[in-house]
């Protein structure tokens, strides 16, 4: 016995260029037929909230499936896979394609070589296809953006809820944000943490998905724009602060990376921050309120 509700959607050319589209939905549960063996041309993310199973690799060879976990099926890959036929699970899926998947793999987001995922847990993935879901009503008018937005909401959510990353950051890239404006060198930073810059570099690359310079430099930029925005340092003293010895440099760097040079950044900000500046994170609940002039 299982209960089974899915639908199935065919997105324009135009919705296409969103990057990601949605192609189905489904929430089943229960003793479910097993799937394949077969080969799509698009990618399916399959969430198992409960329960056990199996699932087979190319090669044929079955590895056990337990809640909860994530089954990628890939384009052009043959997959084969099912719920013990004893207990069953509760599985929820996401069908989609579009250019932008190769982005999210290339950034370790979509693991074709990791079919078989264990999750630390399936609440925000299941929230996202939950959003999915709820778009998928009949005559709904932003269905195609709607799910697609919602695709790229999956994807993140999956990614922080991997097993092997648990609910805390990840070590390496902790320390990587901590020492992020000294002036080091790659190779330096993997000495501090006891590793090859080849180490670090997979590392980084399993945890960020880009390599360790340019996390760094991510780090970097983004506390320059803060100081830029927020304060009147001179280009020369905010370069110093996030680990630049030459401004000359570090305006070229920001001018290549950002696409405007820093002096034009910041003429480009609002100078008069409402209430100050602030390093703190709002909460989503309760939010930071602007106010004009006479409220």
């Amino acid at each position: 016995m299982y209960h089974t509700w899915m639908r199935y959607f065919t997105p324009s050319p135009v919705h296409h260029r969103l990057g990601l589209v949605c192609l189905g939905v489904g929430l089943q549960h229960g003793t479910l037929p097993a799937v394949g063996p077969r080969t799509l041309d698009h990618h399916v993310a399959v969430i198992v909230g409960a329960g056990r199973g199996w699932f087979a690799a190319p090669d044929g060879r079955r590895r056990p499936v337990t809640a909860p976990a994530l089954l990628w099926l890939i384009p052009g890959v043959p997959h084969h896979y099912g719920a013990d036929p004893a207990t069953g699970w509760d599985e929820s899926f996401v069908d989609f394609t579009g250019p932008a998947a190769a982005t999210y793999t290339e950034l370790g987001y979509i693991e074709p070589d990791r079919p078989l995922v264990p999750l630390a847990d399936t609440a925000r993935p299941r929230a996202a296809v939950g959003t999915i879901a709820r778009a998928a009503r009949r005559g709904n008018p932003l269905l195609e953006v709607e799910t697609a937005a919602a695709v790229h909401e999956l994807l993140v959510a999956l990614r922080r809820a991997r097993a092997a990353d648990g609910t805390g950051q990840d070590p390496v890239l902790a320390a990587l944000a901590r020492d992020a404006f000294l002036p080091l060198s790659v190779a330096e930073h993997a000495a501090r943490h006891g590793m090859t810059p080849a180490e670090l570099r997979a590392a980084v690359r399993r945890g960020a998905g880009c390599s360790p310079k340019d996390y760094l430099l991510g780090i970097r930029l983004g506390r320059a724009k803060e100081l830029l925005a927020a304060t009147d340092l001179p280009v020369a003293a905010v370069a110093r602060r996030v680990g630049y010895d030459d401004p000359a440099y570090f305006s070229r760097l920001f001018t290549r990376r950002v696409g405007t040079a820093p002096v034009r950044f910041r003429d480009r900000q609002t100078h008069t921050v409402p209430g100050g500046w602030s390093t703190q994170i709002p909460a989503p609940d309760n939010p930071p309120l602007v106010t004009g002039p006479g409220h």
